[in-house]
């Protein structure tokens, strides 16, 4: 929903590449659960047990679960609120970083969730190691807080409320209202989840640089390349002076590098050379 002056306008979102596969794979594997379910009783709490996630199976070697739960749903309306979001709000971060981005924004999102929950948990202050959490939640709250960031003066409606709100604002509001929720516990939603995602959203808008991780890891590996080949010259450079000095003619105008550099040669002198033959 956009406004323009103040009209409001219904303005929908385009299906971007990642936004679609997402998309597409959440509802798979919901309707995968739903078949399953049909066929095998207890297909739907079979899978919530091995693939959400459970802190205290995942420190027990259940290590999968740290990706698997984001892509399982409790039920429609789980799916629904998560999937609207991921469209109404994730195209757009799309467009204006590029698909890898932000697959990169939406990973950190889920990931981030995954581990605070993981934490928060074993401190028996917020909810309970053995407690099962599942769905896209997470990375749908980094990519509001992304919005949120980048996009604060875009004006949104709060569906149903027909009114107008500025994006930064309505994001001050979700982080409040989560932590009240957090805090409460209330109606078995994994708001602190909500707050990982929230946190790591925010993390990744403001300090990974505009390349993505991708760019990182590509200059730290060239970097770490270049080095090497600049030891690699070095190296090479000291085993020819080396030999030089042992097998140089005494008719050579060859100098070692370390009277080239002494104060006691002139520098004005045009018969100098070195510290090459020629």
């Amino acid at each position: 929903m956009a406004a323009r002056g103040r009209q409001m306008t219904l303005s929908l979102p385009p299906f971007t590449p990642a936004v679609t596969w997402l998309l597409g794979i959440n509802v798979g594997v919901y309707v995968a659960m739903l078949l399953a379910s049909m066929v095998v009783p207890d297909a739907f709490a079979w899978t919530w047990a091995w693939f959400g996630l459970t802190p205290f199976l995942v420190m027990h070697g259940y290590v999968w679960q740290i990706v698997t739960y984001a892509f399982i749903h409790e039920g429609f309306m789980h799916l629904f609120v998560n999937m609207f979001g991921l469209w109404m709000f994730g195209a757009t971060i799309e467009n204006a970083w590029g698909t890898r981005r932000f697959v990169e924004l939406y990973t950190v999102g889920f990931l981030g969730a995954a581990l605070t929950s993981i934490a928060i948990s074993y401190t028996h202050v917020l909810g309970s190691p053995r407690t099962t959490t599942g769905g896209a939640s997470g990375a749908v709250m980094a990519i509001l807080m992304v919005f949120g960031m980048i996009f604060g003066d875009n004006e949104i409606m709060l569906i149903p409320f027909p009114f107008l709100i500025r994006a930064k604002y309505f994001i001050g509001i979700l982080i409040v209202v989560t932590v009240i929720f957090a805090m409460q516990d209330r109606g078995g939603v994994a708001y602190v989840a909500h707050l990982g995602g929230l946190l790591f959203g925010y993390l990744y808008a403001k300090f990974v640089p505009r390349g993505g991780f991708h760019f990182v890891f590509s200059e730290r590996f060239y970097g770490i390349r270049n080095g090497y080949y600049r030891w690699k010259r070095r190296k090479a450079a000291k085993k020819f002076e080396v030999y030089m000095r042992k097998h140089a003619p005494e008719d050579s105008f060859y100098v070692p590098g370390d009277q080239k550099n002494s104060s006691s040669r002139d520098k004005h002198d045009p018969n100098t050379r070195g510290p090459w033959v020629n």
